[in-house]
C-alpha cells in the first residue's frame, strides 16, 4: 500500500478531515507506527489503540428479549375525544386534550425471542413500543402485536421466555420444550390460537396491529379512575404470512420487515395507525366470566367498545441504528400525569423488569441519551453520577445544593394535581394465590372460532407439525386441552397426532388446575360439547387479515 502519511491531498479535496474522539487529527489511518516498515508495532500506537479499543466495545449487552427491532420517528395527533366524548371525563393526560395537538413519538417494532441478527420472518410475537416525548415528560407504551399473552404472573416470565429460547446444551429452539410447558400452562391457550395463526408473522411492520396488552388506568381531573387497554390498528389493513410464505422470504433476506419500513418512509409513503382505547369502570366487575387485570383475556368489544383517541405517523427514519435502535429504552413504569397503573400482576413485574435491564444493558445513565430523554420536558434532579453520565441534569439555584429538602436554593416538590387516593380501596390479606376467575378455555375457543377459515387451517397445521415433535405425554394434553377450547379444533389437531377424544379423556386435570363448573361440564363431555356460541361477539383480533401470498401453491402430483 501507498505510504500516506507524507503526502498531502489532492488538490480540491475540501471534505472535513478525520480525527480522533481526543480532537486530534489523523495523519496516516492506513499503517500502524512500527520500527521500521517492517515492525514490530510500537506500544505508543495512540491512534491504533484508541481506534481498536473501541472496536472491541461497540457492542452493548443485546436485549434478553425483543433484540432484533427497529425504530421510527412521528407523531402522536390527538382527536380531543374518546370517541365522540370529551376525553376530559376520563383522563388529564395532556397529550389527548386538544384536537389536532401533536406529541413527538419514537416507535419500535421487534421480534421476541429471536437474537439480534435473527429472521424477521419467524413465527414469534411483535414488540410494539411508543415512546411519546410529552410537555409531562415522557410516557412509554410497551406492547406488542398480540392482546394477550402466555402467562398472567410475572414471576413466570423467565419460565416462559426459556422454553421458547434455544435449548441450554444443543443450542436450537425446540418445539418439544415450547409445548412441554405450554401443556402445563392452560392459562396459555388463547395466545397460542393468536402465535400459531397466520397473526404470528405479520407480512411487515406496517401491517402488524399493536396492543399495550396490560390493563392501565386512566385518572381525569377530579381522581376518578377507569381501567383501559389501548389499541392500535393500521391504516393499510392487517397482513400476514403462512409458515411457506415466511420461508419463501427468509430464504432471501433476513431483515425484510425493517427494509420494508425504512424503504416506505424514505419514499414518503408515511406509515400509520388509529388509536384506540376501551374504557371499562374500576372494580373488579364481577359480572364477567374473566378478570379485567388477566392479561390472558380480552375485553369482548361489543361490550366495552375501542374508541379513536387519535393517531400515530411515522415520518423519519433513524440516524443511526446503535444510538436510536440498540440504545432506545423502554419501561412499562414510564407513565404521565392522567395514566396509571393497575394491579395487573404482569404489568406490576414488568415495571420493574425493563427498565431494571436498562441499567444493566445501557448504563445508569441511559435517560441522559438523547433517544431517551425527554424532549418536551424540563429535567431537574439530584441524581449526580455514575458510569458515563453525559452530563449533570438540571439543579437548583445553588448548585452546592443536591439534595431535598433545603432552604439553600435548591429543587422543591411540586404540587400534585389532584388528591392523592384514587381508585377503589383494596382490602386483603397476604398471600400467594392465582386470580380466581381463570377461563382458560372460553376465549381460546372463541378465537379459534373467530378465525378466517385460511387462518384455521394454518393454525391447525402448524400446531400438528410442532406439536408432533413432542413426546406423546405432551401431545396427548394439548390435545386435551384443545378439547377444552373447542371441539372441532381438538378433534383436526388430534387426528393430525393420531390422538381422539377417548385417548385423553382419563387424564385428570392439571395438579395446579382448577376447573370451574362449566369446565367439569365440559371435560365430562370432552369432544361432544358442542361448538360455542359466538353470535354478536367482536373479540379485539377480530378485523380482516389478508394473506399476502410469497410461496408458491403446492403442486399436486401427476398420475
Amino acid at each position: 500500500m501507498t505510504d500516506v502519511a507524507s503526502q498531502s491531498p489532492e488538490a480540491g479535496d475540501d471534505r472535513p478531515v478525520l480525527t480522533n474522539r481526543q480532537g486530534h487529527p489523523v495523519y496516516d489511518n492506513q499503517n500502524q507506527r512500527t520500527v521500521g516498515a517492517r515492525g514490530p508495532a510500537t506500544l505508543e500506537n495512540y491512534q491504533f489503540l484508541e481506534k481498536i479499543s473501541h472496536f472491541d466495545r461497540e457492542r452493548i449487552p443485546e436485549r434478553v428479549v425483543h433484540a432484533r427491532g427497529a425504530v421510527a420517528f412521528g407523531y402522536f395527533e390527538a382527536t380531543g375525544t374518546w370517541g365522540d366524548e370529551p376525553i376530559a371525563a376520563y383522563t388529564r393526560a395532556k397529550l389527548f386534550q386538544q384536537q389536532g395537538k401533536r406529541t413527538d413519538i419514537a416507535l419500535r417494532f421487534s421480534t421476541v425471542i429471536g437474537g439480534r441478527d435473527s429472521s424477521e420472518a419467524a413465527r414469534d410475537p411483535r414488540g410494539f413500543a411508543v415512546k411519546f416525548y410529552t410537555e409531562d415528560g415522557n410516557w412509554d407504551l410497551v406492547g406488542n402485536n398480540l392482546a394477550v399473552f402466555f402467562i398472567r404472573d410475572a414471576i413466570k416470565f423467565p419460565d416462559v421466555i426459556h422454553s421458547l429460547k434455544p435449548d441450554p446444551i444443543t443450542f436450537r429452539q425446540d418445539p418439544a420444550r415450547i409445548f412441554d410447558f405450554m401443556s402445563q400452562t392452560p392459562e396459555s391457550m388463547h395466545m397460542l390460537m393468536n402465535l400459531f395463526s397466520p397473526r404470528g408473522i405479520p407480512a411487515n411492520y406496517r401491517t402488524q396491529q399493536g396492543f399495550g396488552v396490560n390493563t392501565y388506568k386512566w385518572v381525569n381531573a377530579e381522581g376518578v379512575t377507569h381501567l383501559v387497554k389501548f389499541h392500535f390498528i393500521p391504516k393499510i389493513g392487517v397482513k400476514s404470512l403462512t409458515e411457506r410464505d415466511a420461508a419463501a422470504i427468509q430464504a432471501g433476506d433476513l431483515g425484510h420487515a425493517s427494509r420494508d419500513l425504512y424503504e416506505a418512509i424514505e419514499r414518503g409513503d408515511f406509515p400509520e395507525w388509529e388509536m384506540r382505547v376501551q374504557v371499562m369502570t374500576d372494580d373488579e366487575h364481577p359480572e364477567l366470566d374473566f378478570d379485567p387485570l388477566d392479561d390472558t383475556k380480552v375485553w369482548p368489544e361489543n361490550e366495552f367498545p375501542a374508541k379513536p383517541v387519535g393517531r400515530i405517523v411515522l415520518d423519519r427514519n433513524v440516524s443511526n441504528h446503535f444510538a436510536e435502535n440498540e440504545q432506545i429504552a423502554f419501561g412499562t413504569g414510564v407513565l404521565v400525569d392522567g395514566i396509571d397503573f393497575s394491579d395487573d400482576k404482569m404489568l406490576v413485574g414488568r415495571t420493574f423488569s425493563y427498565s431494571d435491564t436498562q441499567r444493566y444493558r445501557v448504563g445508569p445513565n441511559y435517560l441522559q441519551l438523547p433517544v431517551n430523554r425527554p424532549k418536551n420536558a424540563q429535567v431537574r434532579t439530584n441524581q449526580q453520577g455514575g458510569q458515563m453520565a453525559y452530563y449533570v441534569d438540571q439543579v437548583g439555584e445553588n448548585p452546592h445544593v443536591n439534595y431535598e429538602p433545603s432552604i439553600m436554593g435548591g429543587l422543591r416538590e411540586a404540587e400534585y394535581p389532584t388528591h392523592d387516593e384514587q381508585g377503589p380501596e383494596i382490602v386483603g390479606r397476604l398471600t400467594r394465590k392465582r386470580i380466581p376467575r381463570t377461563n382458560d378455555y372460553t376465549q381460546a375457543g372463541q378465537r379459534y372460532l373467530l378465525l378466517e377459515p385460511w387462518e384455521q387451517d394454518d393454525l391447525v397445521a402448524n400446531l400438528v407439525n410442532l406439536i408432533g415433535q413432542a413426546t406423546r405425554p405432551v401431545q396427548e394434553r394439548m390435545v386435551w386441552h384443545f378439547f377444552l377450547v373447542e371441539d372441532e379444533l381438538g378433534r383436526r389437531v388430534g387426528e393430525g397426532l393420531g390422538i381422539t377424544a377417548d385417548d385423553v379423556r382419563h387424564l385428570p386435570p392439571l395438579q395446579s388446575q382448577t376447573l370451574s363448573d362449566e369446565e367439569q361440564q365440559r371435560l365430562a363431555n370432552l369432544g361432544n360439547n358442542g361448538s360455542r356460541d359466538v353470535a354478536g361477539l367482536q373479540m379485539t383480533h377480530c378485523v380482516p387479515n389478508e394473506h399476502v401470498r410469497v410461496a408458491a401453491e403446492p403442486q399436486l402430483a401427476q398420475a
